[in-house]
C-alpha cells in the first residue's frame, strides 16, 4: 500500500531535490568506471567510493561474492538465509546512498557461494564455493558491467579472512579470463579490464591481522574535502551509506580533519603510464573517446554542471547534450557503447530532476499471491514538459483500468536478486517518460513500497524448530500456522510413525511417543494435503521489505539432557534465543532483560545467563554488575555468553575477576567446526554433572566452534578445554570457570546460542551443565 504520511514526509525530507540534482550532475564529469570487489555486504570501501563518485564523477560498482549469511546480527535474531536476505536489502539501501551499481556472485540461498562462516584460508573458501563457479560468476559480472578498473578491498595475505583472500585471488584471475574468448564460464562478450589496483593499506583491525605488510602505494585517492552543496565531507557521505549496514553495527562519525586518504598499488595494467591517478591512461571524459561529436557533448555536460543551481539552464544544456549523445552513439564502436549508454542514463536523470518531475507509485496491496489483483495508485507531476507513465510488469502480470493482476503462474519474490542498479529498477516498476525541448527522457521508478509475491500454498510456521528433552515430561508442542493461503485451506503435518497430530484454535499440536528415540525429526506442513511453503517476512525501517520462502518444515531435536534443579534468570540483548531454548528444554527460566536487577530480584534466582552482546544492548546491565558480583559471592552462578571487546565489556570490571577478550578475532577463534576438543580438567563438575560431556557432544557442530575467546584472565579462572584450527597453537579461552566466594562465574566463547538454533544436541547438554550451582 502507499506509504503513510509520516514515512513519506520523512523520505522526501531525507532526499531534497536540489541535492539529488547536484549529485546527478556530478556523474557527467567522467567516463571512468571503477569496480570495488569484496566478499560480504559491508566490505565495500564506502568513503573512497563516495569521493570517487561525488567529487570525481567516476561510475562506481561493487561485486560481492556472498550475502553475509554467516555474519553477526546486531539488530535481531535472523541467521543464515534470513540474515542473507536482510543484509542484501541493507546493501541495496547503502547503494542508493552512493549511486553504487551492485552485483552478486551468489544468486540464491542455496548457492554454493555463501557465507559459511569465518575462514582463515582462501583455498578452503574456494573449495567450498567451487572455484569454477566463483570464476564463472565473477567473469560474467565483469563482462556485464565492463569496468575500466577493479580493486579488491582486502589483500590476499595470511591473517586475513579467507573469503576476502579468495575474492582478491579471483580478481587477479578474472583480469585475464574476462578477456579470454575461450573461457566457457560466461557467454557474454569479452571485456578487457584496464587496471587492477590493490589496497596499499593493511586490513588489520578488530577482526583481522594481516601477517604481511601491504604493497607500496603507486598512487593515492584523496579522501579529504567536502561536497560543495551539502557541506558533507566525502568521508561522512561514505558513512551515511555504511550506517545502512545496521546488522553489522556499521557507521561512525568522522570529525572534520580526521578523513583518510586511500593509497593504491597498481598490480596489473594494460594501459600506458605513468599512473598518477586512477584515470591515468584511460578515457577520462567523452572528449577522450575519439568519436565525432562527443567533445561537443562533453562541453555541454560541463556547462550543465556549471549552471547549477539554475534548473532552467541545466535542463537546456542537458537536453542538448542528450540529443547530441544519441546521435553520436549511432555510429560508435561497440567497445565504448556501454559508456554512452551510461551517459544517456545519467543525462536522463538530470533532465527529469531539472524539470521537476515528481512521481509516486504504489499498489493498494503490497503483499500479493498468484491470482491476486490490486489497484495502482499514482501521483504524477512535472514543472515543465509532457509527462507520461507506463507500468513495466513481470511476466504473468497485467494492467487494465488501473488494476494490476497476477496470473496463477506469477513468480514469487526473489530474496536474492543478482543485481541492484540505483535508478534502474527491475519489474515491477513504472517507466516515466518526460518529453521536453524535443527530447524524451525515460527513467524507471520503483514503487514506494516494493510488492512481495508469496506462494499460493504457503503459511507462516512458528516455531520452525523445537527441542524435546527426554528427561522432561513434555512430549507435545504447538505449531502456530498463520497467513494460510489459500484462505480456508486445512493445515496438517507429515509426521514420523508413532507421532500424533491434533488441531487446536492456534494451530497444530504434535506429540512424540513417550519412548521417542534421540535424533532429529522433520515435520512437514501440508495445506489441503499439498506440501506447503513457509513464509518469513523481513521488515525493518531502513530497508525495503523482503520475504524468504522455504519449505514449510518444523524440525524437532530430541535430546537426553539432565537439567539441574535451579531457577534461571536470562538477560538478553535481543541477539539470541538462549532463554527460550532453555525453557523448551524444561528449565525454569524468567526473562530479566528489561528488569531492574535489584538485590531482591537477584535473590530469587540460582543462575543468571547473560546473552551474547547483552552488555552492549542492555543499558542498565553494566551498572548492575557490582550487585551481580555480590550475588555470585553468596552462591549465585553467573554465565556470560560470548561478547566482543566493544560490547561494553570492561576486562577489569565486567566479570568478577579480570577477563580480557582477544583481538583481533581471527587470532582468538576456531573456525573449524570439527576441530578436536581437548579436555584440560576431565574431573571438573561442569563437564560431568549432571551430564557427562564426551566426544559425541562435540560432534555435528555448525559453522565454527567459537570466537572472541578470552585472551588473558585472572588465575582464579580455570580453562576447561582447548582447541585450535589446523596449524595453529591451541587456544584455552573458550570455556573458563572460576569459584567466586560460594558461587561461580562461567564465561564461554563457544557459539552455543548458534548451535542451539541449529539443534546441535551437544550444545543443549553442555548448556544444561553450565546452569548448575556450585557444589
Amino acid at each position: 500500500m502507499p506509504l503513510s504520511d509520516q514515512p513519506r514526509i520523512a523520505a522526501e525530507r531525507d532526499r531534497p531535490r536540489i541535492v539529488a540534482l547536484w549529485q546527478a550532475l556530478t556523474a557527467l564529469k567522467s567516463t571512468v568506471s571503477f569496480m570495488n570487489t569484496g566478499a560480504h555486504p559491508d566490505d565495500e570501501t564506502s568513503e573512497m567510493l563516495a569521493a570517487l563518485r561525488f567529487r570525481d564523477g567516476v561510475d562506481i560498482s561493487y561485486a560481492c561474492s556472498t550475502r553475509g549469511e554467516g555474519g553477526q546480527n546486531d539488530i535481531g535474531t535472523e541467521t543464515a538465509a534470513a540474515l542473507g536476505a536482510l543484509r542484501t536489502a541493507e546493501m541495496e539501501a547503502a547503494c542508493d546512498r552512493l549511486d553504487l551499481r551492485m552485483y552478486w556472485l551468489s544468486i540464491s540461498p542455496d548457492d554454493t557461494i555463501f557465507d559459511f562462516g569465518f575462514s582463515k584460508s582462501g583455498d578452503e573458501t574456494q573449495t567450498k564455493w567451487g572455484r569454477d563457479r566463483t570464476l564463472a560468476r565473477f567473469v560474467d559480472i565483469i563482462r556485464t558491467e565492463r569496468p575500466d578498473i577493479i580493486c579488491p578491498t582486502f589483500l590476499d595475505v595470511p591473517g586475513q579472512h579467507g573469503h576476502h583472500r579468495a575474492m582478491t585471488e579471483a580478481a587477479h584471475q578474472v583480469m585475464d579470463l574476462a578477456s579470454d574468448p575461450d573461457f566457457t564460464g560466461s557467454e557474454r562478450p569479452v571485456w578487457q579490464v584496464k587496471k587492477l589496483y590493490l589496497p596499499a593499506w593493511s586490513g588489520a583491525g578488530q577482526a583481522y591481522d594481516d601477517d604481511l605488510p601491504p604493497p607500496p602505494a603507486t598512487m593515492t585517492v584523496p579522501g579529504s574535502g567536502k561536497d560543495p552543496v551539502t557541506g558533507w565531507s566525502f568521508a561522512r557521505m561514505g558513512q551515511q551509506s555504511r550506517a545502512l549496514h545496521a546488522t553489522q553495527a556499521m557507521g561512525h562519525w568522522i570529525p572534520i580533519g580526521a578523513e583518510t586518504d586511500f593509497p593504491l598499488h597498481l598490480a596489473q595494467s594494460t594501459v600506458a603510464g605513468p599512473d598518477q591517478d586512477i584515470a591515468s591512461g584511460l578515457a577520462q571524459t567523452l572528449s577522450d573517446l575519439e568519436v565525432p561529436g562527443l567533445s561537443a557533448v562533453q562541453d555541454v555536460c560541463d556547462a550543465a554542471v556549471a549552471a547549477f543551481p539554475n534548473t532552467d539552464d541545466i535542463l537546456e544544456h542537458a537536453c542538448i547534450a542528450l540529443q547530441a549523445l544519441r546521435k553520436a552513439a549511432k555510429g560508435c564502436p561497440a567497445a565504448i557503447a556501454h559508456k554512452l549508454a551510461r551517459k544517456d542514463e545519467q543525462l536522463t536523470r538530470v533532465i527529469q530532476l531539472a524539470a521537476g518531475v515528481d512521481v509516486r507509485f504504489a499498489l493498494q496491496k503490497d503483499v500479493l499471491r498468484p491470482g491476486d489483483s490490486t489497484m495502482l495508485v499514482s501521483e504524477v507531476s512535472a514543472d515543465t514538459g509532457e509527462i507520461s507513465h507506463v507500468p513495466r510488469l513481470p511476466t504473468d502480470w497485467s494492467l487494465q483500468n488501473a488494476i494490476v493482476s497476477l496470473s496463477k503462474n506469477a513468480a514469487i519474490s526473489d530474496p536474492y536478486p543478482p543485481t541492484y542498479l540505483p535508478y534502474k529498477p527491475t519489474a515491477p516498476c513504472i517507466d516515466v517518460a518526460l518529453t521536453v525541448q524535443d527530447v524524451t527522457a525515460t527513467v524507471g521508478v520503483p514503487f514506494e513500497v516494493p510488492p512481495v509475491v508469496l506462494p499460493q500454498h504457503s503459511a507462516t510456521v512458528q516455531p520452525d524448530a523445537d527441542v524435546i528433552n527426554l528427561t522432561h515430561s513434555r512430549r507435545s508442542f504447538m505449531i502456530s500456522v498463520g497467513e494460510i493461503s489459500p484462505s480456508g485451506a486445512k493445515p496438517g503435518l507429515h509426521v514420523p510413525e508413532g507421532w500424533l497430530v491434533d488441531n487446536s484454535e492456534s494451530g497444530l499440536v504434535a506429540t512424540a511417543p513417550i519412548d521417542v528415540a534421540p535424533g532429529l525429526y522433520n515435520l512437514a506442513l501440508t495445506l489441503d494435503g499439498q506440501v506447503a511453503s513457509s513464509v518469513r517476512h523481513i521488515r525493518r525501517a531502513h530497508i525495503a521489505p523482503r520475504v524468504l520462502v522455504r519449505p514449510a518444515v518444523a524440525q524437532v531435536r530430541v535430546v537426553d539432557a539432565t537439567l539441574p534443579d535451579v531457577r534461571v534468570g536470562y538477560i538478553g540483548g535481543g541477539n539470541d534465543r538462549v532463554g527460550q531454548w532453555l525453557e523448551r528444554m524444561g528449565a525454569k527460566v524468567t526473562d530479566l532483560s528489561d528488569t531492574d536487577l535489584t538485590e531482591a530480584v537477584l535473590a530469587a534466582f540460582d543462575t543468571l545467563v547473560v546473552g551474547i552482546f547483552a552488555m552492549k544492548f542492555c543499558p542498565s546491565l553494566a551498572s548492575a554488575m557490582p550487585r551481580i558480583h555480590d550475588w555470585v559471592h553468596v552462591g549465585g552462578t553467573l554465565i556470560t555468553l560470548y561478547h566482543r571487546p566493544w560490547d561494553n565489556w570492561n576486562p577489569d570490571t565486567t566479570a568478577p575477576y579480570r577477563l580480557e577478550i582477544g583481538l583481533p578475532s581471527l587470532r582468538w577463534r576456531v573456525t573449524d567446526e570439527t576441530a578436536a576438543v581437548t579436555v584440560l580438567t576431565p574431573d571438573h563438575a561442569l563437564l560431568n554433572q549432571p551430564n557427562r560431556i564426551g566426544d559425541t557432544d562435540w560432534a555435528d557442530w555448525h559453522k565454527e566452534r567459537g570466537l572472541y575467546f578470552a585472551k588473558d584472565w585472572d588465575p582464579a579462572y580455570t580453562p576447561l578445554i582447548e582447541m585450535n584450527d589446523a596449524g595453529e597453537a591451541p587456544l584455552k579461552g573458550a570455556l573458563l570457570a572460576a569459584d567466586v566466594g560460594r558461587g561461580r562465574h562461567v564465561h564461554t566463547s563457544l557459539i552455543l546460542h548458534h548451535q542451539m538454533e541449529k539443534l546441535t544436541p551437544g550444545a543443549f547438554r553442555l548448556m544444561a551443565n553450565l546452569l548448575a550451582k556450585r557444589n
